[in-house]
C-alpha cells in the first residue's frame, strides 16, 4: 500500500508547488512513466482526482473544468502517443486561455531518437497549444534542485500570467518504485504580484537595491529610490552599468569581491532586483530577492527568488511609499544600513596596496580624472571588473556589451553610441582580444573625434590565466587554445599604432607605469580634440592574475584564517575526510 510521496525529488517539488499555486483538480490518464507521480497525488488529500482513460477527452475535460471553475485543472498522462492526444484540448486551452496544466512523463531525455520504445521528443512543441514548455530532468544536485524549482515556478506562474493559458511540464522518471518520503520537502516558491494586490511587508527587513544594465534614469525615477531607501533603511548596489545616481549608491564590488572577508553589511534580508544582466557577478548573502519588471517574468539571478513584481519600477517604489509611516516603526535609524557599507568600503580602500602593471591598475588611476558628463563603455569581464573596483564620477553614464556577453562588438557600440551624442566625450576600455575581434569598426568613415579607446594589450585571453579561474591550473597548456596566446601580432607595438593611425586616430602607448602616467592627462582632457584616439597599453597576463588577487584578498576574517591553516596543514583530502565524520 503507497502511505508517502515518491522519493524522485523532481515529483516531490512538482507536488508542493501545485498545492502552493492552488492546482487542486487533475484529470488522469492511465501508464507507466506517470506512476511515480500519480501516486503521490492520490496519496495527498489535498488533490481531487478524476481519471479519463482517452487523453483526447482528459484534455477536453479539463477545459471544461477550467471554465466553470476558473481555477488552474492539471493533466497526467505517461509516454509515446497518449501526449500528443492532448494537442486539440490544449489548442482549445489556448485559444480560451483556460490554466490547464500538461504533465506529460518522460524517461531519460537521452532516449529520445535512439530507438526507445515509448519515447517521444516533447522538447518543442506546437506554438499555439501552450504558453510555455519545460523539461524537469531527476534531481541529482544542489544545482538540479535549484533549475528544476526555477522551471517549475516559472510554468506554474505562466498558468495566470498576461490573461493565462496552458502550459507543459515534461517531467522525466527513473522509475523509482520507493515511496518512503513523507513529508514533502520545502521549496522555494516564487508568486507574481500584480498592480493592486497586497504587498508583501519590508517592515523590520534589511533591504538592498540591486541594479543591474538600467535604462537612463529620470530625475521622477531617482528621487522615488531615494525616497524608498530613506523610508526602509535600504542601500542601492550594482556595477557602473547601473547608472544610478542617488543618494544611496554604493560601490560594493569590492566588499562583494572578497573571498575570505564576510562583514555584516553584506546580510540582506530582501533584494530588489531591477535593471537587466549585471556582468558584476554579485554575491550579496541575501535570504530572498523581489525582481520588479514590467515584463512580469520570473528571472532567478541570484537563485533566491521569492517575487516578481509585475509593474513598472516607479509603481513598485511609489506603492511601497505609501507604507511609509508602517515602515518608520523599525528599530533601524534611517541611513544607518546605508553607513554600515560605506564604513567597510573605506576600510577595504585604506588597505589596497601598490598593484602591478595591469587593468585594474589602469582603472584606478584613470577612474578618478575621466571628464565628468562623458560615456564610458566597458568590455565584459577584465575590463568592467576592473574597472567597478573604483568609482566614478556620477554624471558619468556607463554601459557594457552584457545582453550577450560576448567580447564582439564592443567597440562599434562605442562608435554608435558616440555619432548620436557629438556633445560628450566617449571612451572605451577593451581587452586585446576584444579589440581585434571588432578592429575593422575603427575604419568606420562616421568616426567622430569625441571618441577615446584604452586597449589593454596583454597578448591572451587573461580571463582564462586569473588565478580563480577553472583554466587556470592548466597553465601554459592553456595558451595554445583556451586562452588564445599570440594572436595579432603577439603583442606588436607596430601591428595597432599604424593601423590606427592611418585611419586618423591619434595613437599612444604605454608598457610601464610611468609611461601610463605621462599619456593619461592627454587620454582624459576634457577639451574636444581633432581627432580620436587609441591608448594602447602593455600588460602581462600575470601581473593581471596577481592584481585580482591582492583586490579580492585585502581582508581575511578570523574564521577563514582557522580555515586555511587547517587547509595547510591536513590538505584537501584531510578537510573532507574531517567533514565526513562530522556529517558536513
Amino acid at each position: 500500500m503507497i502511505n508517502g510521496y515518491s522519493d524522485e525529488v523532481n515529483v516531490q517539488i512538482l507536488v508542493a508547488l501545485m498545492k502552493h499555486h492552488h492546482v487542486q483538480r487533475v484529470v488522469a490518464s492511465p501508464g507507466a512513466t506517470n506512476v511515480t507521480f500519480l501516486a503521490s497525488l492520490q496519496n495527498d488529500p489535498y488533490f481531487t482526482i478524476y481519471s479519463s482513460v482517452d487523453e483526447r477527452s482528459a484534455a477536453y475535460m479539463a477545459c471544461g473544468i477550467a471554465a466553470e471553475t476558473g481555477q488552474p485543472v492539471a493533466l497526467t498522462c505517461t509516454g509515446a502517443t497518449a501526449s500528443r492526444n492532448y494537442m486539440p484540448g490544449l489548442t482549445e486551452a489556448y485559444y480560451r486561455k483556460l490554466p490547464i496544466l500538461a504533465v506529460t512523463s518522460s524517461q531519460h531525455l537521452g532516449k529520445a531518437g535512439n530507438m526507445s520504445p515509448q519515447m517521444l521528443d516533447r522538447t518543442s512543441e506546437p506554438n499555439d497549444i501552450c504558453k510555455i514548455s519545460v523539461q524537469c530532468p531527476s534531481v541529482y544536485s544542489e544545482e538540479d534542485r535549484w533549475a528544476c524549482e526555477a522551471m517549475l515556478n516559472r510554468a506554474l506562474l505562466e498558468l495566470t500570467h498576461t490573461g493565462g493559458g496552458p502550459v507543459h511540464v515534461n517531467l522525466v522518471t527513473t522509475y523509482n518504485t520507493s515511496f518512503s518520503t513523507k513529508e514533502l520537502p520545502a521549496v522555494r516558491y516564487v508568486d507574481r504580484v500584480d498592480v493592486g494586490d497586497s504587498l508583501p511587508s519590508l517592515v523590520g527587513k534589511r533591504v538592498a537595491i540591486y541594479v543591474g544594465a538600467h535604462a537612463p534614469w529620470s530625475s521622477e525615477l531617482t528621487a522615488m529610490v531615494d525616497r524608498f531607501c530613506a523610508t526602509y533603511n535600504a542601500v542601492v548596489l550594482g556595477d557602473h552599468t547601473s547608472n544610478y545616481s542617488g543618494d544611496y549608491w554604493v560601490d560594493g564590488s569590492l566588499i562583494m569581491k572578497q573571498e575570505n572577508c564576510f562583514p555584516s553589511c553584506r546580510a540582506v534580508d530582501v533584494l530588489i532586483h531591477i535593471g537587466e544582466i549585471s556582468g558584476a557577478y554579485a554575491s550579496p548573502l541575501v535570504k530572498e530577492v523581489w525582481r520588479v519588471s514590467l515584463d512580469g517574468e520570473p528571472r532567478d539571478a541570484f537563485n533566491k527568488l521569492r517575487y516578481i513584481f509585475n509593474m513598472e519600477e516607479s509603481v513598485f517604489f511609489d506603492e511601497y511609499a505609501k507604507h511609509a509611516d508602517d515602515a518608520k516603526s523599525s528599530d533601524s535609524m534611517p541611513g544607518a544600513f546605508l553607513q554600515e557599507w560605506l564604513d567597510e568600503d573605506a576600510k577595504l580602500r585604506a588597505k589596497i596596496p601598490e598593484l602591478p602593471f595591469s587593468n585594474i591598475w589602469c582603472a584606478q588611476q584613470t577612474a578618478p580624472v575621466l571628464p565628468s558628463d562623458s560615456v564610458l563603455h566597458l568590455g565584459i569581464l577584465n575590463s568592467l571588473r576592473s574597472w567597478n573596483f573604483f568609482p566614478v564620477d556620477r554624471s558619468i553614464r556607463c554601459y557594457a556589451n552584457t545582453g550577450g556577453f560576448g567580447i564582439d562588438g564592443c567597440m562599434s557600440s562605442l562608435i554608435g553610441a558616440s555619432l548620436v551624442s557629438p556633445d560628450k566625450l566617449f571612451f572605451g576600455v577593451v581587452g586585446d582580444l576584444a579589440c581585434f575581434y571588432d578592429l575593422n569598426s575603427l575604419g568606420n568613415h562616421n568616426v567622430q573625434p569625441n571618441m577615446r579607446i584604452m586597449v589593454i594589450n596583454n597578448g591572451v585571453g587573461a580571463e582564462f590565466k586569473n588565478y580563480n579561474h577553472n583554466a587556470a591550473h592548466l597553465g601554459e597548456d592553456a595558451d595554445a587554445y583556451i586562452a588564445a596566446r599570440g594572436h595579432y601580432g603577439n603583442k606588436s607595438h607596430e601591428l595597432l599604432k599604424h593601423y590606427s593611425q592611418d585611419l586618423g586616430f591619434e595613437y599612444m602607448s604605454a608598457d610601464n607605469k610611468e609611461g601610463f602616467l605621462a599619456y593619461l592627462n592627454r587620454f582624459t582632457t576634457s577639451e574636444f580634440t581633432d581627432r580620436p584616439m587609441v591608448f594602447e597599453v602593455f600588460t602581462n597576463s600575470d601581473d593581471e592574475s596577481e592584481a585580482l588577487h591582492m583586490m579580492s584578498t585585502l581582508e581575511k576574517s578570523a574564521s577563514s584564517v582557522a580555515k586555511g591553516a587547517v587547509k595547510n596543514i591536513l590538505g584537501e583530502r584531510g578537510v573532507n575526510t574531517i567533514k565526513k565524520i562530522l556529517g558536513k
